[in-house]
């Protein structure tokens, strides 16, 4: 992994507030294991799901607009067509990071903040870089 990616990596790590869109019900996926484990490390989630409900007993909001504050890094877990639209939005919010989980990325997505000026984080998976949650 070349350094610009690691120190980006790290500054991520270090924020405490993340959005986890495609966050999921079911324990087994991994909208849902990234939840609980940044919450485990104690990380303020926001897990988004339009079936909204729970999840880890966390709160699921339907959108990032729904947020009761700003988070500091969007953690996306949903398809590259889905990643296209959420960058959008993301922009249109003001937000300043977005990590991209494997097979949520797409070169527009991509493209798309790094044209915007939102710090972008994709090939590499949040769950593979856990171990630097809790340090």
């Amino acid at each position: 992994m070349e350094n610009g990616t690691e120190n980006r990596i790290t500054e991520f790590i270090g924020k405490r507030v993340w959005a986890i869109v495609g966050a999921s019900h079911d324990p087994a996926k991994y909208g849902n294991k990234i939840a609980r484990d940044l919450h485990n490390a104690g990380y303020i989630v926001y897990p988004i799901n339009p079936k909204e409900g729970e999840i880890e007993e966390l709160k699921v909001y339907a959108s990032l607009a729904d947020l009761p504050e700003k988070p500091d890094v969007v953690d996306i877990v949903v398809p590259p067509a889905l990643t296209e639209k959420v960058v959008r939005q993301v922009h249109e919010l003001g937000l300043p990071r977005v990590w991209m989980q494997p097979g949520s990325e797409s070169e527009e997505a991509v493209r798309f903040c790094e044209e915007h000026g939102i710090a972008v984080i994709h090939d590499a998976c949040a769950m593979i870089n856990k171990r630097n949650w809790e340090e």
